[in-house]
């Protein structure tokens, strides 16, 4: 292949590729936090596993949601029991 079309390949690809991604989707930190606090205070009350989450501490809608989520999945781990 000669450099030109190589270019002009890496270019359209580029270009697909760019369009991928969802640029206008903005993150609602009240459901993450409450969603990991649920599966770590479900996880730790039942002693299942370690539970990787988000951690966005410096934001208050994140951990106020996380602490809520935590009371939530670990009522309903003894609930299960």
């Amino acid at each position: 292949m000669d450099t030109k079309c190589c270019i002009a390949i890496t270019l359209l690809l580029s270009f697909f590729i760019s369009g991928c991604g969802d640029s206008g989707y903005t993150t609602d930190w009240a459901d993450v936090g409450y969603s990991d606090g649920y599966a770590v205070g479900y996880n730790t009350t039942c002693n299942i596993r370690a539970t990787l989450i988000e951690g966005k501490w410096d934001n208050s809608d994140y951990s106020e949601a996380y602490y809520a989520g935590y009371k939530d999945g670990e009522r309903d781990c003894k609930v299960s029991r």
